[in-house]
């Protein structure tokens, strides 16, 4: 059996027609189930909903060969023993940096300020800083991170964007990217060794889906 691991939420919306096109369909709506694990049209195949920043770990530690992660899961897990096959095109974004529009980021730079960031993107957020000589304290959060500068928990914020309307709506305004974000299919290295020809056959077929 071959464990598919998706990100609940608009990942999980976005790869159904992915696989769809596949040949890959769930038996369940896996936005109406409560099931977890949830069986498909190809008998050797099965998905399992899970929450966005599990995925790599699913994949990682072998109770799921395959899975959808965003990049920006990816970067804040590190990707140990995993492969990358295939770029999704789905799940697109970037991950910025963003302040309270009266904010002078820039000059905070210039002048050496420490500054307090909230962010559930510590690694990433950490790494990003370190290289620009930035000194910062991280603050880690996992929602509404736009309200953390309104409320005067932090001078900055790192977190996905799409639109742009959330952060304009909240007086926020992006000052730099990190990185543009995309979803990615991605396998087990050790898994790729046991079910290698299998694992090749489903990577090929979602690679077309992907392409036509």
């Amino acid at each position: 059996m071959i464990t598919l691991a998706l990100a609940k939420g608009r990942i999980l919306e976005e790869a159904g027609p992915l696989l769809g096109r596949a040949g890959i369909v769930p038996l369940e709506d896996p936005a109406a189930t409560r099931s977890l694990i949830i069986a498909t049209s190809v008998p050797d195949v099965r998905l399992v909903a899970v929450r966005a920043a599990d995925v790599a770990t699913y994949v990682q530690y072998g109770a799921a060969e395959m899975g959808v992660a965003g990049k920006d899961m990816l970067l804040e897990h590190g990707g140990a023993g995993l492969y990358q096959p295939l770029e999704l095109g789905i799940g697109v974004c970037r991950l910025c940096v963003a302040v309270p529009s009266g904010f002078d980021y820039a000059g905070a730079v210039r002048r050496g300020a420490r500054l307090r960031v909230a962010t559930k993107y510590v690694q990433t957020a950490r790494e990003f800083f370190a290289n620009k000589g930035v000194h910062v304290d991280l603050i880690r959060l996992y929602g509404s991170m736009e309200l953390a500068p309104l409320a005067g928990l932090a001078d900055a914020i790192v977190d996905l964007v799409s639109t742009g309307g959330t952060l304009r709506a909240n007086g926020l305004v992006e000052v730099e990217q990190i990185a543009a974000i995309s979803s990615r299919l991605i396998v087990s290295q050790a898994a790729y060794k046991l079910h290698q020809p299998r694992l090749a056959e489903l990577i090929g077929a979602i690679g077309a889906a992907v392409s036509s």
